[in-house]
């Protein structure tokens, strides 16, 4: 693959923290290889910056290696940017061409509220996990796996819903800001697995209860958040949870009578 270098414009969104209003500011980074990722980029920005004496951008970021789901930018109006199934760390910036300008958001939902410019607060997330995104078991040696046979179309399925990185994407991209789809993998990954069974009635009901309290919005399954999603999760596990909630409520009801 050819390498070539470019002149960039970049608009990135500057705020100072969330209860202050932020802007776009312009910035021109010049001779940036087609080869660097796109927070590599952000770093040759970043030393920029501060030689000229100015305050570098804040942004997140961890692994990058498209594991961890921190590196959530907006990018020309998609979350992680315009390749499919690819978080920002893993975009590159031949995706973009000499001259090109490329507009640079945080996240934009209630529930995610701004602590500087890129950085967004997803605790809501790890609060949702925390009210029931787990299993209860004794501790002790493992048992070994043959002996909790899965069928394997549960497994894949399973494994598949794992794969969520909490990234966040899909709230971005939702109209609503919805959590659903991060919700859904979440529920659906333990609820496949017979580990999860014990306790998965009071996981839907627990989880949906603090996804609402923490001020995400209701799904109306237009499917952005499944096409914007890094690891692309499907809207099959939204129908999952409705089905678990549903169930989950009509026990609930039964016994209270």
């Amino acid at each position: 693959m050819e390498h070539y270098s470019m002149n960039l414009t970049l608009k990135v969104w500057k705020q100072k923290n969330a209860d202050t209003s932020g802007k776009f500011e312009s910035y021109k980074v010049s001779n940036i290889s087609s080869e660097m990722s796109f927070l590599e980029m952000f770093d040759v920005l970043n030393e920029q910056l501060v030689r000229e004496g100015k305050e570098p951008v804040a942004f997140d970021h961890d692994c990058r290696e498209g594991i961890c789901g921190m590196c959530s930018m907006y990018i020309n109006g998609r979350p992680h940017g315009p390749w499919h199934g690819t978080t920002t760390c893993q975009l590159h910036m031949r995706a973009f061409k000499d001259g090109d300008t490329i507009v640079v958001e945080p996240w934009r939902a209630k529930a995610f509220p701004v602590v500087k410019d890129l950085i967004v607060d997803r605790g809501a997330f790890d609060r949702i996990i925390q009210a029931g995104g787990y299993i209860s078991v004794n501790t002790g040696n493992a048992q070994d796996g043959n002996n909790i046979p899965i069928p394997k179309d549960d497994a894949d399925k399973s494994f598949a819903a794992a794969a969520c990185i909490g990234c966040g994407a899909c709230v971005a991209a939702c109209k609503n800001s919805s959590a659903l789809l991060f919700l859904s993998a979440k529920v659906s990954h333990l609820a496949l697995l017979p580990q999860g069974d014990t306790e998965r009635k009071q996981r839907a009901l627990d989880m949906v209860a603090q996804m609402d309290k923490e001020g995400f919005g209701s799904c109306t399954n237009t499917g952005a958040c499944e096409a914007v999603c890094p690891k692309e999760i499907e809207i099959t596990n939204i129908a999952r949870l409705n089905r678990e909630y549903l169930s989950a409520g009509l026990a609930t009801d039964t016994k209270g009578h």
